[in-house]
């Protein structure tokens, strides 16, 4: 019984010995990512600025998002922005190198349920100037939510009612 004991533990032994090597070499993975290419504007170029309404969105992640990458990579375009809640687009781009047709293609493109419509060359983009007024708004919406009922019996309540 003593010999077969030891002849297990010796069995043990040799199987920890064998499984525990250290020669595991770490494993290298290669993962690519985006690289950022930082465009080159040309100083003497005349930027046009144009706005237009994209119909067929359906989020801002997804659809507002993709749009506005497609237009921003663009060669000659020197900022997007496509503004989800309003369904607005706003471009500022080189005259020579795009015009308001390769735009209206170019998000036709992203996907098929996109379409462009009030295509119009600005001064100066609609979200700018309302930006005053959309933060009063925004302010106003926000109180209007937070805002109890009269009859409402919650702590936060009383505690407004006795201010």
């Amino acid at each position: 019984m003593k010999t077969l004991r030891n002849i297990l533990a010796l069995t043990m032994l040799v199987a920890f010995v064998i499984a525990c090597k250290n020669d595991a070499k770490p494993e290298v993975k290669t993962v690519e990512t985006e690289t950022t290419e930082v465009k080159e504007l040309n100083p003497d170029a005349t930027y046009a600025k144009a706005e237009f309404t994209v119909e067929g969105m359906t989020c801002a992640i997804g659809c507002a998002a993709t749009i506005e990458k497609k237009i921003a990579k663009m060669e000659g375009v020197k900022s997007a922005k496509v503004d989800f809640d309003k369904k607005l687009a706003m471009v500022e781009y080189d005259v020579e190198k795009v015009n308001p047709d390769l735009l209206v293609d170019t998000v036709k493109k992203t996907g098929e349920t996109y379409s462009v419509t009030d295509m119009k060359t600005v001064e100066e983009f609609e979200a700018d100037k309302n930006s005053t007024d959309d933060k009063k708004a925004d302010q106003a919406k926000a109180k209007k939510k937070t805002a109890c009922n009269v009859d409402c019996k919650m702590d936060c309540c009383a505690k407004e009612a006795k201010a």
